[in-house]
């Protein structure tokens, strides 16, 4: 298991607390919960330079908070609540799994997010389903519509900075020295 020093739990502190400003900043705001922003950034941004176990941490802590800050208004079930907040953010860490792969590991992190949503939305959502449409294919619709963009702004950018800071090393995988 990985040692969490003091410096990658303050840069951890530094992102989760950039996820919440960005996630703030919202492109559009889906009617029944969800948004295009740019929350996942900094959490792939984690899960790229400290790895899996950080990653899926820092996930799960912002999961938490945006449930705090924002959520409050969207639960309808306690499973539904841990699929859509702690579980769905903290899947997005999985792009740890595929250091210097940046649309590789923001795909991963993305449609495991969505699969915590959609599961989410079929069970607990499916009534807002138009009548006779599958309610699963309604949750796909319906999360991929903010989900699905989110995915392909946050691979640009990080494709982005890591093209133009290759020589700093920002997105690459920290020692613990």
């Amino acid at each position: 298991m990985r040692f969490f020093n003091l410096r990658m739990m303050v840069e951890i502190a530094l992102m989760i607390g950039l996820a919440v400003v960005l996630g703030m900043i919202k492109i559009y705001q889906a009617p029944w919960g969800g948004s295009i922003s740019l929350e996942m950034l900094p959490l792939i941004i984690v899960a790229y330079r400290h790895g899996l176990g950080p990653g899926l941490i820092a996930g799960l802590l912002y999961g938490m908070l945006n449930l705090a800050l924002d959520g409050l208004r969207f639960i309808v079930h306690p499973i539904q609540l841990l699929l859509d907040y702690p579980v769905a953010f903290a899947l997005v860490g999985l792009a740890g799994l595929f250091p210097g792969r940046y649309w590789l590991g923001t795909t991963a992190g993305s449609l495991a997010r969505l699969a915590s949503h959609l599961v989410s939305g079929a069970i607990f959502f499916g009534y807002y389903a138009p009548e006779g449409q599958n309610v699963w294919l309604y949750s796909l619709i319906y999360n991929s519509s903010y989900i699905l963009p989110e995915l392909v702004i946050s691979g640009f950018l990080l494709w982005l900075v890591a093209k133009k800071t290759r020589h700093l090393g920002l997105l690459e995988r920290q020692s613990l020295s």
